[in-house]
């Protein structure tokens, strides 16, 4: 299984919209029209993803939202709360096992510093990998069988400037 894993595009700033919960804060039209670009340029590398599962977030839904419109993706965007922030790593690794364990290729869209979380727990068994992941940042881990634990090798990770071939 290739594991991808995206951080949500440049989202608003935190109450920079008034009565607007974290949860709500949508991308800024300049973090869209980047994601679009890094979208249309991980096709042309001719990656694939048989899921795309994000966070339910509006930010991250939207990122998603514009990889499978760009990747003219079927099946859309599936939410986990797992995903989320405060989500569980174990609960969502549980549910991929379960209820998507026949895709080969999926994205996961979230946040930071959970996705870099997960990164390290699948690579080293343990969150005490030191990274970061970028707005608009992928990383792509190379599983046999996915579990809570130490499983994967990190196959590549990009922010979004090497991604475009930009400094």
């Amino acid at each position: 299984m290739d594991l991808y894993l995206l951080r949500h595009a440049i989202a608003v700033e935190r109450g920079s919209l008034r009565n607007c919960i974290d949860a709500e804060r949508p991308l800024t039209g300049k973090g869209a029209k980047k994601m679009r670009r890094i979208a249309e340029v991980l096709k042309e590398l001719d990656i694939s993803f048989d899921l795309i599962l994000s966070s339910p977030t509006r930010r991250a839904k939207e990122t998603a939202e514009i990889v499978a419109e760009a990747f003219e993706h079927s099946g859309g965007v599936t939410t986990s709360v797992h995903l989320e922030s405060g989500g569980s790593p174990a609960a969502l690794v549980e549910e991929i096992t379960t209820s998507y364990r026949k895709f080969d290729n999926i994205l996961l869209v979230g946040h930071e510093p959970y996705l870099s979380g997960l990164i390290s727990i699948l690579v080293s068994g343990s969150e005490g990998l030191s990274l970061k992941m970028k707005k608009g940042g992928l990383c792509k881990l190379s599983i046999e069988t996915l579990r809570f634990g130490r499983c994967a090798i990190v196959e590549w990770i990009m922010g979004p400037a090497q991604i475009l071939g930009t400094k």
